[in-house]
């Protein structure tokens, strides 16, 4: 089915924000407060309502959270995801850990729903009392878990391309904002293969149609055609025939894709029966790596484009030895990924922060996060302690004949984040969120 581009479908997301509040209210828990990295004799101490933290450090473990969803529809992105964090503790923990505390790892399943994880990280910062979480997927789900998080005053790390606009003191964003993917993809598509009319495909939820917003901005500033504009709900397939025809009958001169989860396999299945390829109509997607090329067919996504910040086949001693090690824990055959590496980074920089600031405490971390680095896959990455988003290099890519992502552009050095498009003109007339962009 085919939604217009008129009708924000966010019903979903704004009952998973009721539903957040609702548990952040209900749920309480007990514990030590966190100060200055020592666990204060205080058990009736509660997260709820930005109250004292329950994070417990008197002993010689801390526990963060990992929430990945595990089953549903974004289980074939967010796998590799929780395996590369589970790496990264693993690692850390043969380290010495963090401040001398071994992680201990509490695991949930966000089931690929909104409303799951906002439940599941009120558990994991109410009743388990994690110092940080991991995780998070689509922006529907960190939609629905950002007011956990600012209400109990505890800290996300998302590790996920995103559509900006949003920056949140309680979240640090480790995947790329818009000015570091999205406007990347449309400059190369502009300058580097001549495109002057794009069809724009997508998921029904927040991501897509904010990035699709910011893409017809970009678009009216320099005269690209948008020739459609077509949804499918998360998860759904009924629609695709219906708005591959669309596409094909579009005449568009390439896709910008904005599918995630299973749908993509159906996408690019229909995309092959109708005899559209990379050469007669190219696809750009911004949610489709190294580990989903399996599932979708190499035959059918060779040459086809991708734009991300980290590819498999990068070229660095940093990358080389995280790819032996992922490979050495989950097989010959497992490959990695922009958003799992973005998690595998964000448990380091969570731990350059607790050690600069000598502190699991929210308020020093986030004092001390300004201008902390990891010399991580992709290369150096630096938080901005202003917006809590990361630079990173923008990557285009081609899928080529053994299912790897091999980089046709980069830019030229790490690109300061700007998550609120402050310096883009054409930005302006965009809908924001005073709140973060105000």
């Amino acid at each position: 089915m085919t939604a217009s581009p008129a009708r924000p479908s966010l019903g979903s997301v704004a009952r998973s924000l009721l539903v957040a509040g609702l548990v952040t209210t209900l749920a309480a828990c007990g514990g030590a407060r966190v100060d200055d990295g020592v666990a204060a004799a205080d058990p009736s101490a509660s997260a709820g309502g930005g109250g004292a933290s329950c994070v417990d450090t008197s002993g010689d473990t801390v526990k963060v959270g990992l929430l990945n969803s595990m089953s549903g529809t974004m289980s074939i992105s967010e796998t590799t995801v929780r395996r590369s964090l589970e790496l990264a503790v693993e690692e850390i923990n043969a380290d010495g850990g963090v401040l001398d505390k071994q992680l201990e790892v509490v695991t949930e399943d966000g089931a690929s729903d909104p409303t799951v994880f906002a439940e599941r990280a009120t558990k994991l910062v109410q009743s388990d009392c994690v110092a940080a979480v991991f995780g998070g997927w689509t922006s529907s789900s960190r939609k629905a878990m950002l007011p956990v998080f600012e209400s109990n005053d505890a800290l996300l790390f998302y590790p996920v391309q995103y559509e900006g606009l949003e920056a949140s003191d309680n979240i640090f964003y480790t995947g790329a904002t818009t000015n570091q993917q999205i406007i990347p993809a449309l400059d190369y598509l502009k300058d580097e293969l001549g495109v002057t009319s794009l069809h724009l495909v997508g998921s029904d939820y927040v991501f897509p149609q904010t990035a699709n917003a910011i893409i017809k901005a970009y678009a009216e500033e320099y005269g690209i055609e948008i020739v459609g504009e077509d949804y499918e709900p998360l998860g759904s397939v009924e629609g695709i025939p219906t708005i591959v025809n669309r596409v094909q009958a579009s005449g568009a001169d390439a896709v910008f894709n904005t599918l995630n989860g299973d749908s993509n396999v159906s996408f690019f299945t229909q995309y092959d029966n109708v005899g559209l390829d990379a050469e007669t109509m190219p696809v750009i997607s911004v949610s489709i790596a190294e580990e989903e090329v399996p599932g979708i067919g190499v035959e059918r996504l060779a040459g086809q484009y991708t734009a991300w910040n980290y590819y498999q086949t990068v070229e660095s001693a940093e990358n080389e030895a995280f790819v032996a090690a992922f490979k050495a824990a989950y097989g010959d055959d497992a490959v990695t990924s922009d958003p799992m590496e973005a998690a595998y980074a964000s448990l380091y920089l969570w731990k350059g922060m607790v050690e600069e600031a000598g502190s699991f405490d929210v308020a020093a971390v986030q004092e001390a996060a300004d201008g902390v680095s990891f010399a991580a896959p992709e290369g150096e990455v630096t938080v901005n302690g202003d917006n809590h988003h990361i630079a990173k290099t923008a990557l285009i890519g081609q899928v080529n004949d053994e299912g790897l992502i091999d980089t046709v552009w980069s830019s030229d050095a790490p690109i300061e984040p700007d998550p609120c498009l402050e310096t883009y003109e054409w930005a302006a007339t965009l809908e924001k969120d005073e709140t973060y962009c105000g």
